[in-house]
């Protein structure tokens, strides 16, 4: 039987935080053994803010060298790069001409960044651009983040809308939340979302921070009144540890809280390092290992993005043609 498509993409913006892995890396590589994946390093949306390109080439093989390093495989799934293929930015032009203004003016990513006085065309129209790198490969089913949601039913909105002027082009997918480590919260600031970009280097874990660093983090991390280890709204900083602790360890909330019931929250923030460290550990040595191949990594970036090319022309050409503009 024919496996059902996933399909997700990761910015170049930086090296991730545990936030990350835990959040999507880590999912991604458990829906390997279920879907067949289509995973992209989605670099033209960097284009939004990074303005550096010897900064955004390098990045580029990092995630990709990271990726592997967490466990994607990319002799059976499809590891390619957002730019290397056109279809992704021809599409996103059809696909705006069939948005309105109104739905990208409500965005609330989009709302909060306008706040700033350098606001590009580039983060008005980023939704559009997202759903086309979802809707140009037909996929199942999209891993997302909790903040991703807004963007997958704007990509749903207009994916009906299209349909239902030229007939069933677009597969309407259908979104996939982690059940734990959809969101991890910042060390510092558990009502805020852990970010790298963060000007508190505290407030996150990066992947490739060291052993002693990550220990030396955990042991400054907020938490709350009391002493009991247990997950409540009312303990976002022990909630964040816990939630932490659970997936990376794989087990649930509840086997973490019943595990820590009578250890200190000083204890606690150790375990929860080590766990980390551990879980790091064998993904750094493999990371350190691609990263000083680069003919490695471009060629598997090369062979990824050849299969995503293919079907994204297969597909732009029948859109292409639905619409009235190739014959």
């Amino acid at each position: 039987m024919k496996k059902k498509i996933a399909l997700s993409g990761i910015q170049p913006t930086g090296i991730f935080t545990i936030g990350n892995y835990l959040g999507a890396i880590n999912s991604w590589v458990k829906m390997q053994e279920d879907y067949d994946c289509i995973f992209f390093i989605a670099n033209m949306h960097s284009l939004t803010t990074i303005k550096d390109p010897e900064y955004l080439n390098k990045t580029i093989l990092k995630i990709a060298a990271l990726l592997i390093a967490c466990g994607i495989n990319t002799k059976e799934n499809i590891l390619y790069v957002q730019s290397m293929i056109p279809q992704h930015a021809e599409l996103s032009w059809v696909l705006q001409c069939h948005t309105q203004f109104g739905e990208l003016g409500r965005m609330t990513q989009f709302k909060d960044k306008s706040k700033s006085n350098n606001v590009n065309v580039g983060l008005f129209c980023y939704p559009v651009l997202m759903a086309a790198d979802i809707l140009l490969y037909k996929p199942d089913v999209i891993p997302i983040g909790e903040d991703q949601k807004q963007h997958l039913e704007l990509t749903k909105t207009i994916a009906k809308r299209f349909n239902n002027l030229y007939g069933e082009i677009f597969k309407i997918p259908k979104e996939f939340i982690p059940q734990t480590g959809a969101k991890i919260m910042s060390l510092t600031n558990p009502e805020k979302k852990m970010s790298k970009s963060s000007e508190n280097k505290n407030s996150y874990i990066s992947v490739l921070d060291s052993p002693e660093d990550i220990l030396k983090k955990f042991k400054k991390t907020v938490t709350d009144s009391g002493s009991e280890i247990k997950f409540s709204k009312e303990k976002p900083g022990i909630s964040n540890l816990i939630k932490i602790y659970s997936s990376i360890s794989n087990i649930t909330i509840k086997e973490t809280e019943e595990k820590f019931k009578n250890i200190s929250y000083k204890d606690f923030k150790i375990s929860v390092a080590e766990a980390v460290i551990n879980k790091l550990q064998p993904i750094q040595n493999k990371y350190y290992e691609i990263i000083e191949n680069k003919d490695f990594l471009i060629k598997i970036l090369e062979e990824g993005s050849k299969k995503a090319f293919s079907i994204a022309e297969k597909n732009l050409n029948e859109i292409y043609k639905k619409i009235g503009i190739k014959f």
